[in-house]
């Protein structure tokens, strides 16, 4: 029976597949995302501090000074993404800069609409392969554990996140979903079936792919769309629309396809048992639900 974590303003909350509530984490903590690594559970905590939980207990490990961690994943080693497009690797109770990514071609026309610094906004890998994606600076890539960085997908195709299987890597978009069988070197849109193509999160569940597209940035007509994993078109599946937008990691699922789940701004979860194709309320009357996770 999976686990469902949801990463809110006011700590860690857990629900069972039926919308059971297990007991809260890190109450009164701000969480901003929340990562697995088999059983061990890594949180981002009141935006610069990472913490670990390897069984129950949760441990304060680093800090990072001055900036804000914005995302977290697991590759050959724990990798913290930050404001001002930055990338850090725990080392230790350290975040050590990741110098190579500094360094990537590209760096000096990264932006956003509203003329602050990007963000980095998503990690996914697979194997040596992972790919960063900065808001707004496109998709990263290394397969040297990070010393070298390769730009990939136009910078102005606007990336909210980038997720991977083991032939494709992925990509939504402010145009629809990007998809590239070359790790990067080519892409290919699809928004064919997408009433709105301004895409924000996607995860792969089982064959299918699920995508949350709405209207554009302050959402509007936003739901749950699904295709095949390579090709064709997307299909919305049987929930509502909803007013905001269904947000970067907010959409999750297990590999096997056998549950997926998404949260929304107005604080509520919903749950899919048949790989996206029908959903159901779980619960209600959360904070606005920043990330959510599915543990097996």
């Amino acid at each position: 029976m999976p686990n469902i974590y949801v990463a809110t303003g006011d700590g860690l909350h857990a629900f069972d597949e039926r919308g059971n509530a297990q007991p809260a984490q890190l109450v009164g903590h701000s969480i901003t995302a929340v990562m697995r690594d088999g059983p061990q559970l890594w949180a981002i905590v009141d935006g610069t501090e990472i913490w670990h939980a390897p069984e129950q207990e949760w441990t304060d490990i680093a800090h990072l000074e001055v900036l804000t961690a914005t995302c977290i994943a697991m590759t050959d080693a724990v990798l913290v993404g930050s404001s001002e497009a930055r990338l850090f690797r725990l080392d230790g109770s350290r975040l050590e800069p990741i110098t190579g990514f500094d360094l990537a071609a590209g760096r000096a026309g990264w932006y956003t609409p509203w003329g602050g610094p990007p963000d980095t906004r998503s990690i996914t890998e697979w194997n040596d392969d992972v790919f960063v994606n900065v808001h707004v600076g496109g998709i990263l890539h290394t397969n040297d554990h990070g010393d070298t960085w390769r730009p990939t997908i136009d910078i102005d195709a606007d990336v909210h996140q980038v997720a991977i299987t083991e032939e494709l890597v992925l990509a939504a978009c402010a145009g629809g979903l990007a998809v590239s069988p070359d790790r990067g070197a080519t892409w290919t849109m699809r928004s064919d079936g997408l009433d709105a193509p301004y895409a924000r999160a996607v995860v792969v569940c089982g064959d299918a792919l699920l995508v949350s597209a709405s209207s554009g940035p302050r959402g509007g007509r936003a739901g749950i769309y699904r295709g095949d994993l390579a090709v064709g078109r997307f299909d919305r599946c049987a929930t509502e629309w909803f007013d905001d937008n269904i947000d970067t990691y907010c959409l999750d699922a297990l590999n096997d396809g056998s549950f997926a789940a998404f949260g929304t701004s107005d604080g509520r979860l919903f749950g899919s048992d048949d790989a996206g194709a029908s959903w159901h309320e779980l619960t209600s009357e959360l904070p606005p639900i920043r990330h959510v996770l599915i543990a097996p």
